[in-house]
């Protein structure tokens, strides 16, 4: 009884974890692109356009 209460609570979070960890990791890599970007095009007239 123990193994499948064990295997729906795994069931249950991993999905989520993975969910969460992808977000997480989607929002670390944009910030560091979006910092690459504005470094690589310094002084450009487009950066002062609104998003």
């Amino acid at each position: 009884m123990a193994g499948a209460i064990a295997i729906v609570v795994v069931l249950l979070i991993f999905p989520t974890l993975i969910l969460m960890s992808g977000g997480a990791a989607s929002a670390i890599l944009g910030f560091f692109l979006q910092q690459d970007g504005e470094a690589r095009h310094e002084g450009s007239e487009l950066l002062d356009l609104d998003d």
